[in-house]
Order: structure tokens, then sequence, then C-alpha cells
């Protein structure tokens, strides 16, 4: 090779080889500043755009859950009024059975017959009462729960309404002025227990259903964040280790190209 003023290769090869640790040092120090090693489309284009169909599909689990902890809530408060109502029943039972009794007069039939008002009002209330975001399972024409069930809206789990008015567990015209209506009330208000519970049932067997999903859709969303940071997160002991080797590289080359530099001073030796 030959010594030139104008043309210095070794300052030349020294300097390319100091920008590339310039530019391998500001990669380390963007990964260990965003915690990222992919953290825009120019780092890695196709696992950028893998990353963000994936964060699009954790995102849009966020509608999942919300949609189904609502249906859950409703369910819930829905179950809560039901048990109420079943309570109310018992004691609806125990106030005919006492008006079923032969010698009872009339003073005592009527303060049961105004208690046993009293309690279907209880359950007309409880019934009315039972909504949560604008949505009552138990009413006549009662809202059924579609909750969405994947991030598409594909599939939905659905809780069917189960209507516990008083003119659908048939206690509407139910009376205990007589030992004959209340005869009549014992058969009417032992057929509402039955109804309750199994309606009750099925109320249960859907919040549990959808209590179940929300556990997998929770897990479900937790394996996809996971999945994004694997292809996406730097390793930063990794990324610090590396740091301090180009910092120590990046001084090595600074000194290079000084040392490069002063090459043509060296030929100011031949002519004097």
């Amino acid at each position: 090779m030959s010594n030139s003023v104008n043309t210095n290769v070794g300052a030349q090869v020294a300097l390319q080889n100091l920008n590339k640790t310039n530019a391998e040092l500001a990669t380390t120090q963007t990964r260990i500043n965003t915690g990222k090693k992919v953290a825009t489309a120019k780092d890695n284009g196709a696992i950028w755009a893998i990353a963000q169909n994936q964060r699009a599909a954790s995102n849009a689990l966020n509608s999942v859950r919300e949609s189904l902890q609502r249906g859950q809530s409703t369910v819930e408060v829905a179950i809560s009024a039901g048990e109420t109502i079943s309570d109310l029943l018992l004691q609806l039972k125990e106030k005919a059975l006492s008006a079923a009794d032969a010698g009872l007069d009339a003073t005592s039939r009527g303060a049961l017959a105004d208690e046993f008002q009293s309690l279907l009002l209880q359950i007309s209330k409880a019934v009315s009462n039972a909504e949560f975001n604008g949505a009552n399972l138990l009413k006549q024409g009662g809202t059924t729960i579609n909750a969405l069930a994947n991030s598409d809206a594909s599939s939905v789990l659905t809780v069917a309404a189960q209507t516990l008015t008083l003119t659908a567990l048939s206690l509407a015209t139910s009376t205990l002025g007589t030992k004959t209506l209340a005869s009549t009330a014992i058969g009417v208000v032992n057929s509402a227990i039955t109804e309750v519970s199994s309606k009750l049932s099925k109320l249960g067997t859907g919040s549990k259903a959808l209590g179940a999903h929300l556990i997998f859709v929770n897990k479900l969303q937790d394996t996809v964040d996971a999945g994004v940071g694997n292809l996406v997160d730097a390793d930063l002991a990794k990324e610090s280790a590396k740091l301090q080797a180009l910092q120590t590289k990046q001084q090595l080359g600074v000194q290079a190209l000084q040392i490069a530099n002063q090459a043509p001073t060296i030929l100011l030796g031949l002519f004097r």
C-alpha cells in the first residue's frame, strides 16, 4: 500500500469500523431504553407485524372479558333476587297452611290473607329490582344474556331469561280468603317453589359457565401477551453485557482512528 497525504486508507477503515460500532451501540442502547428488541417495523418487519396482530387479539380479549363480567354480574343479581323469591315462597306456604285450618276464625284468616298479599308484593318488587346495567332476567320478556366468547365475536355464551313474575308462577290471583282458597293456594305455592328452584338452577349453571370461560379468557390473554413478549422483548442481561463490550470497542475504535490520522504527519519526516 502506497503512502499518500491525499488518501488515508487506514483512517477510512478505522472510521468505517467506528461507525459500525456506533450504530450497534445505538441499537443496543435503544433496546435497553425501550426493553424491546423489535420496537418498530424497521427493526424487523415480519416479527413486528406478527406481534401487532397478536396485540390486536389481546386487546380484543379485553372486550370479551368485559362482556363476560357484565353478563356474570347480571346473572348473579338475578340469582340473588331469585333466592329472595324462593324464601318468600316458603313464607307464603306457611301462611297458606295456617289459613287452611278449618278452626281458624275470620279475623285470623283475614290477617293471614293480608300477610300473604304483602309477601306477593315483595316478590313483585324483587323481580322488578333484579336489574343490572339495564338488563333484567326475571321480569316478563326478560333480557337473555349473550356474552362474547371469542375475540372476533363469532361465538357467544347464552344465559336465557327465567321469568319469575307472579303471573309466570300462577300466583297473581292467589288469596287466602276462605279455607278452600287457602287449600288451593298451597298447591299453587308448592308448584311455584319447584319452578323457582328449577329456574334458579339454570341461572346458576349459566353463571358458572360464564365464570369458567372468563378464567379461560384470562389465561388465554396472558399466554398471548407472553407470546408477544417472546417475539419483541429484549434480553436485558444480554444487552447489558453487549453494551459494555461495544463501549470498549468504541473507545478502541476512536484510538485506532487517531493513530490512523497521524500517518500523514509521519510522512513529513521523510522530507527533513
